[in-house]
């Protein structure tokens, strides 16, 4: 009988139970009944609210046009989902400065940190009744940004056309995570009012979709961190390289000398 054949079933053996160790890691939402339909109410969003250095798309209309303009004009073209940012329909917006205002022609300034594009928009068809007959105010985010980096198919900064955006959607937007990133162990960044939170985010447990983080926010960055064997190989790979070049480099010194 060969006496290799012992070791090599606890090789196997070894090699079985660390891939069903791993594989436990992998599923998303895991504690989630996938055998039957679940139900339950949505109480974790809450809209977008603006804050300093927003940019915001306002749009006035109404039956004078001429009067329209005065708001209109800084902001030439938005089609659907595409911004046309050449110079001659250059999308500027109003930016939202640091104490939370923005100047806004026949209105003046308004403070609009902490309010929803509804309530805004609320409160400028209130103010332009004024100036304006009938006036229909539309307002949207034009710099509503999020990141996705780390160990996932496609890393990228993402722009939002609505304000609505959940962190399976992002992670989706991005390819998914690759099957050595950490699932358990997610990093959302985020900045609101002048503050940084570090959040760690669980993509094996359902508890994410009641998860104040669930949705996103502007600016939001998402840090998918890569498992140790993804990093191991990394480093065993440039371990070798740097010994191939080495070794190639006393090669060449000795080669040089022996010409000489």
């Amino acid at each position: 009988m060969n006496s290799n054949l012992p070791k090599i079933f606890i090789f196997i053996a070894i090699f079985f139970c660390f891939s069903c160790s791993s594989y436990k890691n992998v599923p998303y939402f895991q504690d989630l009944n996938m055998n039957s339909i679940t139900r339950e109410e949505i109480n974790n969003f809450s809209p977008f609210t603006i804050q300093a250095g927003d940019i915001l798309a306002i749009n006035v209309s109404n039956p004078n046009p001429e009067a329209s303009a005065i708001i209109n004009y800084n902001l030439n073209r938005v089609s659907g989902n595409n911004l046309d940012q050449s110079p001659q329909n250059a999308v500027i917006g109003f930016l939202v400065d640091a104490k939370g205002n923005i100047n806004i022609g026949l209105i003046g300034e308004m403070h609009v940190a902490g309010l929803t594009t509804s309530d805004l928009t609320e409160q400028m068809q209130v103010k332009l009744q004024t100036y304006l007959s009938k006036p229909i105010v539309n307002i949207r985010i034009l710099n509503f940004r999020i990141s996705v980096l780390g160990d996932v198919a496609h890393p990228d900064v993402f722009t939002i056309t609505n304000e609505r955006i959940t962190i399976i959607q992002a992670l989706a937007m991005a390819g998914d995570l690759n099957i050595t990133g950490i699932r358990n162990n997610i990093l959302l960044i985020r900045e609101v009012e002048g503050k940084r939170e570090y959040i760690p985010i669980d993509l094996n447990s359902k508890k994410l979709f009641n998860s104040p983080y669930y949705y996103l926010k502007n600016n939001d960055a998402i840090y998918v961190v890569p498992n140790h064997a993804k990093v191991d190989a990394a480093s065993a790979t440039f371990t070798k390289v740097s010994l191939v070049i080495g070794a190639l480099s006393i090669i060449a010194i000795v080669l040089s000398n022996r010409i000489k």
